[in-house]
Order: C-alpha cells, then sequence, then structure tokens
C-alpha cells in the first residue's frame, strides 16, 4: 500500500519530495547554522494552517516563543495572530534567564512529552515541528541513551496520530548526518539543508536523504528565502522537454539579421548573444525589444550592468523611443546590481515578473553580470531554471553574454550555457590591416538554415548596419586572425609580367 504524503505547501518541496512529507511518521532536518531549519520548520506549520485547515504546535528547546514570533514576522507569517485563534500553540521547552544546568537525573522527558500531548489535544493539531533535538541532548553524554530517549519521543509522537518534524544541527556540510551521530536512525525520514561556502559565495541547497518506504527526487536543490514568502525551493527536476515548437518568425528587429537567420528567430526560441564588451550587445538587444513592440508585442528587459537612465539614453541616440514604449505599455525596463541579491532570489523575482507583465520578448543584459555572483554550478542552474521557464511560456528570450577575449575566443561555453540556447550570434572585433572593425556570424539556428558568412557591420545614430562578408580574413571567431596576403602576391605578379613585356 502506498503511504499517503501530507503536502507541505512549501514553494517547490512538495515537487522534489513526491508530494509532501510521509503522513504520520517523522521527518529529521537536520543542517549548520544559518541552513534554514528552524524556517522549515516554522513554514511547515503555518502553510498547513493557512492552506490546509490544520492546526500545528511548535515545541522550541533554544529560541523563546518571543523571539521565534518576531523572526518570522519578516516573513510575512503573524504568528501571534494564529495563536489567539487557537490554530497555533508553542511548547516553551527554551532556556529562561538565569537557570541553572539540568542535569542528568532531572530532565524527564516524560513530563515534555505530556505537554506536547496536552498541545496537541487542545487544539487538534495535525502537525508538530520540534526545534531543536540538539538542546535537548545536552543533557545527555552517553549515545546509547540519547538513542532511547530518541525512540521515546518518536514513539510518543506516532501515539499523538500527527506527522511531525524534528530539526537537529550538524558541525559540517558533508559529514556526520546530525551531530550526536544517532538521530538519523531513528527518524523515519531524513531531509538535509545546507549552507555551502563555496568561491567566497553562500549557496543553500535542500537534499532528501531518505523517505522510508517511499519515493522522493534525488540529489541536492537551491533554495532561498523570499521576504513575505518564506523558503522556496527550486526544483530543476521540473523541467521537460514537451514544449511546443512554434513554426512561426518573429523579427530581430533588423532586417538584414533576420534574412541572415533565415527569416528571423522562431516564435519560442532562446538565443545567446556572444561578444566582447563594446560589440554591440546592448545595441542588438534594443533592436530586439523595438522589433517587438513594432509588432505590437509586449517586452520586458532586464538590465544587469546599465542603469535606466544610460538604457533610454542610448535607445534615444539610435532613434528607438523607450520612454514612449513604456507609455504605451509595450514595455518595461527593470534595472538592478547584480549584487544586490542571491542568484536564487534574481530567478525568481525574474518569473515573478513575467508571470506578471505578460511579455511576448525577454531581453536579459547581460548574463556575465548575473555569473560573477555565481559559482559555475550555481550559475547553470539559474540559466537553465530561467530558460526553462522561458519556453513553458512560449516567450521569446534573448540573452546577451560577454566573451573576456576582446577578439571574442571560444569562451561562449565556458559556462556550459549554449548547449541549452536555440540561437547563437557571435559579435566579434576584426582587425584587419591597422584598422578595428566589427563582424556578425550567426553561429547556430535549431531546426533552421542559417547564412554561415561573417559579415561585417557598422553602428551610427540609427543603429545597426550590416554589410558584407569578411574576405580574406580567417580566424575571426577563435580570435586568432589570419589575414591572407592573396591580393598582394597577385599584385606582384602582374607587376613581374609587365616588367618581363617590356
Amino acid at each position: 500500500m502506498d503511504i499517503k504524503k501530507l503536502p507541505t505547501f512549501i514553494p517547490g518541496f512538495d515537487h522534489v519530495s513526491h508530494g509532501g512529507l510521509p503522513e504520520g511518521r517523522t521527518t529529521l532536518v537536520s543542517g549548520t547554522a544559518g541552513s534554514a531549519k528552524t524556517v522549515f520548520a516554522a513554514q511547515y506549520l503555518y502553510e498547513g494552517i493557512t492552506r490546509n485547515n490544520e492546526n500545528g504546535v511548535f515545541v522550541t528547546f533554544e529560541e523563546s516563543p518571543a523571539d521565534i514570533r518576531r523572526n518570522m514576522i519578516g516573513l510575512g507569517w503573524d504568528i501571534e495572530k494564529l495563536e489567539k485563534n487557537n490554530r497555533w500553540r508553542f511548547v516553551d521547552a527554551s532556556p529562561q534567564p538565569g537557570e541553572a544546568p539540568v542535569i542528568i537525573g532531572e530532565f524527564d522527558l516524560a513530563a515534555l512529552m505530556a505537554r506536547i500531548e496536552h498541545a496537541v489535544t487542545k487544539i487538534g493539531a495535525k502537525r508538530i515541528s520540534l526545534d531543536s533535538l540538539g538542546a535537548i541532548f545536552t543533557q545527555f553524554t552517553d549515545a546509547n541513551t540519547i538513542r532511547s530517549e530518541l525512540f521515546k519521543i518518536a514513539y510518543s509522537i506516532k501515539q499523538m496520530n500527527v506527522t511531525a518534524v524534528m530539526t537537529a544541527e550538524r558541525t559540517e556540510e558533508y559529514g556526520e548526518i546530525a551531530r550526536f551521530g544517532v538521530e538519523e536512525f531513528v527518524a523515519d525520514n531524513v531531509i538535509i539543508f545546507r549552507n555551502i561556502l563555496e568561491e567566497e559565495k553562500r549557496r543553500r541547497t535542500v537534499e532528501i536523504l531518505k523517505f522510508r518506504g517511499t519515493m522522493h527526487r534525488k540529489g541536492e536543490y537551491p533554495f532561498t528565502i523570499i521576504p513575505g514568502e518564506g523558503l522556496v525551493i527550486i526544483p530543476l527536476s521540473n523541467i521537460k522537454l514537451d514544449q511546443e515548437s512554434s513554426e512561426k518568425r518573429i523579427s530581430s528587429g533588423n532586417k538584414a539579421l533576420d534574412n541572415m537567420c533565415g527569416g528571423g528567430f522562431f516564435r519560442d526560441s532562446i538565443i545567446l548573444l556572444s561578444g566582447a564588451t563594446g560589440t554591440g550587445k546592448t545595441l542588438t538587444a534594443t533592436e530586439f525589444m523595438a522589433g517587438g513592440v513594432k509588432n505590437n508585442e509586449r517586452c520586458l528587459l532586464f538590465a544587469f550592468e546599465e542603469s535606466r537612465q544610460q538604457l533610454f539614453r542610448n535607445a534615444s541616440g539610435w532613434g528607438i523611443d523607450f520612454e514612449k514604449m513604456e507609455k504605451d505599455e509595450k514595455l518595461k525596463v527593470v534595472c538592478e546590481y547584480p549584487e544586490s541579491a542571491g542568484l536564487e532570489d534574481h530567478l525568481i523575482h525574474i518569473k515573478a515578473i513575467i508571470s506578471e507583465f505578460k511579455p511576448n520578448r525577454v531581453a536579459i543584459d547581460s548574463l556575465s553580470a548575473l555569473e560573477r555572483i555565481s559559482t559555475p554550478r550555481g550559475f547553470r542552474e539559474f540559466v537553465i531554471g530561467l530558460n526553462s521557464f522561458i519556453k513553458t511560456q512560449e516567450i521569446a528570450g534573448l540573452f546577451t553574454s560577454t566573451t573576456s577575449d576582446l577578439m571574442g575566443g571560444t569562451t561562449i561555453t565556458d559556462a556550459h550555457i549554449s548547449t541549452i540556447t536555440d540561437s547563437i550570434i557571435l559579435l566579434r572585433y576584426v582587425e584587419t590591416y591597422g584598422d578595428m572593425r566589427r563582424g556578425i556570424t550567426v553561429l547556430k539556428m535549431r531546426g533552421s538554415a542559417h547564412e554561415k558568412h561573417i559579415r561585417e557591420f557598422m553602428i551610427d545614430s540609427s543603429g545597426m548596419h550590416i554589410g558584407k562578408p569578411f574576405k580574406e580574413v580567417s580566424g575571426i571567431i577563435s580570435g586568432r586572425l589570419v589575414q591572407s596576403n592573396i591580393g598582394s602576391e597577385i599584385s606582384r605578379i602582374d607587376n613581374m609580367f609587365e616588367s618581363d613585356n617590356k
């Protein structure tokens, strides 16, 4: 018989857990300091009360109820109001100021369990959170005693016909499951929260280590904590390759580029625009927005490198009126500093704005600015999550990426994002006989023929003008230019023949 699961209603978690926590069982939530164990325990109760009409009891062994109420207000949870309505009840087992340490012989779990059972009965609770077990077990020095007492707690909770969450501390991110080394063997289920420091950046993840007798998704999943919402898990496993593929073409905003792409971009394609600084990436994104507005589409631009004033001034310099587009509600420009939030927070914010504005096109300028605030793995997860969300909404997306090499090079694949985009356009500097010129080529168009030439383009007050293909130059894409001297050789031979004829 399948084990019934109790939805937590924590965004993303019920997907990772295949439906929630196993009902009527005890789940151990273990993690280091700052990994969000207490937030999970409180959110589990809060969502159960507000979303599923299931009252809850919170047993606190470390923080006082007053501290927990105050801390959770920042997440938008009015616990005091729930208490007044007999929906939430605290059992306070936290140390009191000036209270002497309890010696082993005086510590009585039976009295504590009686208090918990009374609270459960009083409000008809279906959920319990105990935070944190470590505060109890510091009263004991023997691992066997700790294990015995933990069994008593788990057994007593099971008799109450509730679904429980117990938090526990661990000393390292990838070491023992919990501090005392026995907690995970007593609990039916184990969830691990991590707050990993990688390359001077913090990254929070959650992993379901075991669900006894039932299935769950494997591996670590990134999450963040959003003010007013709480813990939000980003499950990449809900990304599916079942999106509809449109045959409809849309304009890039530049007629010559449309011709290079075989008639424009597909309606639901993701385009990666790669180039060194100053090659025209922001201009291309601006023309992409203008092309959408011209076709009566709603367009959304996220800028992470330039301010709003700069973007509007630059667009005006190219003959594009962003201000009028916004007044007509055809364009929305969102400018944010990358370091203002974590990458997971940016992803959730971007998705929320897309859901609210409902654009037909989205441009992000640039991914490189966001890449610098994340680890390689975190950045790839961000791009995959964003790519999937945009495609499921059937939105055309254009991402810009800055190459580290001034002449281009092969850095477009450094973060492995080229494989998950439908089209790749390269913008390159080309030095020829002492002159610095610009080149553009369509490297990839998934599902469509496209031009293979590398064409020269110019930028002036009316935008980008794409011209003829480069001749007698190779190595543009790799950044190792080789210029053919065939023209001068032909001229030398002609002169030689003229001399012989004389």
